[in-house]
């Protein structure tokens, strides 16, 4: 049965979906309002915070400084590929970024694999969790990200990797 709760952080409410394996609960999507292909509340879903207690005191800690890498039981289901791409994604330390000519150079994918390795970074379901802001354009821009490219500004701004801007 999959379990879900929604929670309030300085990017707007946060839906936490998980399912109970045979390894214990783990998180299965994190997304947030608005986010391309964000799953939806469905029927049979059980809201309820009690299993997600520990992400939840963990993304708490992210949000208020005190905490630079998640250790969250989680899965995801996608192709070989996908699954491949976002392993690397973990690997991404907090207050850095990467590009995605870079990342597709560790994963050694020709140029013509650039577009689909930028689907898969799209399509990571576990977003925070999986650190697919961190990946930007070589020219130092915000390219898309599923949760909108203002909230990836304030991630990385958050995290040390962008200096803030005045307005």
């Amino acid at each position: 049965m999959t379990a879900c709760t929604t929670i309030t952080s300085p990017l707007g409410d946060l839906l936490l979906a998980g399912e109970e394996g045979a390894d214990g609960f783990t998180l299965t999507s994190l997304s947030m309002p608005g986010q391309r292909n964000a799953p939806a509340l469905r029927p049979g879903w059980r809201q309820t915070a009690e299993p997600f207690a520990d992400a939840i005191r963990q993304l708490e800690a992210y949000f208020a400084g005190e905490l630079t890498r998640f250790d969250i039981p989680f899965t995801s289901e996608g192709t070989d590929f996908q699954q491949r791409i976002w392993h690397a994604l973990e690997e991404i330390p907090y207050g850095t970024t990467t590009t995605y000519g870079t990342l597709a150079g560790q994963l050694e994918l020709p140029p013509e694999r650039i577009q689909a390795l930028g689907a898969a970074v799209g399509a990571n379901p576990l977003l925070l969790v999986r650190p697919c802001h961190r990946v930007i354009g070589a020219d130092g821009s915000m390219r898309g990200y599923a949760g909108g490219v203002e909230r990836k500004v304030h991630l990385l701004t958050h995290e040390g990797a962008l200096q803030p801007t005045l307005m």
